[in-house]
């Protein structure tokens, strides 16, 4: 595009041209001037109604906050929605934790303290300005941790447990309970002179004085390996518990058990008798490790202080 100008100032007539360049340029400033009117313009419309109150553009601008505040309720109603399924969860835990600890306290005979009120724990400290206000997200970080923490909690009470109840199933199956209600015994442990020959003769058990017919009661629990007449032992219990450790229960009147039975710490087995080879009703009592007799006192010596195993299974 050419334009010529003519002026009687000018000696000669100009030509400007005009390229499409030029034409672009032009267009582009034209439409940033109507973009900046126009913002100024919705501005001070805006501003205008502000401080007038024009009841359609106040309309406008309510309806733009109900919008904001209906997203935001949402946004909270979300969030709340989620943490409330956190909390959920992390009752079921902590209702877990109660469990494990009731057991825990069983399992080592510790009794659990009487529930009280929850009393607020005591807390202070100087006031420092936060350097923000606390948020959902930090909210919700915060349940997630302590979230995290009662599970480790609960994963090491778990194994505590685990541990105790291994603790117990040993120590069910050492023979340390009284197998017979008997004041006194006749004959311990060792070198002793023998009451049919009268020569020093090794006792490999213990001897307790009771009347015939008295229950005799496992002195822990395991299986019943021997059940039978024996011309020197009379009739003869054997339990195994495992570990390479059998007690043995002698001159008995009658069997209450057979080969093979399971017997329980304190169930009644036998009655006190006077067969074999025996000067009166007693019972005879081994403990054999490995095959190799013990001394019976090593395990019963703290059972004269706790209750017979056999009242506790009447």
């Amino acid at each position: 595009m050419h334009i010529i100008l003519v002026s009687d100032r000018l000696a000669t007539a100009r030509t400007i041209t005009i390229t499409a360049r030029h034409l672009g340029l032009a267009a582009f400033i034209l439409v940033l001037a109507v973009l900046a009117v126009s913002t100024l313009f919705s501005y001070v419309t805006v501003r205008h109604a502000a401080e007038v109150r024009l009841p359609f553009l106040q309309s406008l601008l309510v309806s733009v906050r109900e919008q904001e505040t209906q997203k935001t309720q949402e946004f909270l109603r979300e969030n709340l929605n989620a943490m409330a399924v956190r909390l959920g969860q992390m009752q079921a835990q902590l209702m877990r934790l109660d469990t494990l600890g009731e057991r825990i306290a069983q399992l080592s005979g510790i009794k659990p303290p009487e529930a009280k009120p929850a009393q607020p724990a005591g807390q202070g400290g100087p006031l420092l300005v936060p350097a923000r206000p606390q948020t959902a997200e930090d909210l919700q970080r915060q349940i997630d941790q302590l979230s995290q923490r009662l599970e480790t909690k609960s994963d090491y009470l778990g194994l505590i447990e685990s541990e105790l109840m291994d603790e117990r199933v040993k120590k069910n199956q050492l023979p340390t309970a009284l197998p017979v209600e008997a004041q006194w015994n006749a004959s311990g442990f060792g070198w002793r002179i023998d009451p049919f020959t009268g020569e020093q003769a090794m006792h490999e058990g213990i001897d307790f004085i009771a009347e015939a017919g008295t229950p005799i009661a496992a002195a822990a629990a395991g299986i019943v390996v021997t059940a039978e007449f024996h011309p020197a032992y009379g009739n003869m219990v054997e339990i195994d518990h495992g570990n390479d450790l059998i007690t043995r229960y002698a001159h008995a009147s009658k069997l209450l058990v057979k080969q093979g039975a399971l017997v329980k710490r304190g169930q009644k087995i036998a009655a006190v008798g006077s067969t074999g080879r025996s000067t009166g009703p007693h019972l005879h009592f081994e403990v054999r490790y490995k095959g190799a007799a013990q001394n019976p006192n090593r395990f019963l010596q703290n059972a004269q202080q706790q209750k017979l195993a056999l009242g506790k299974r009447r």
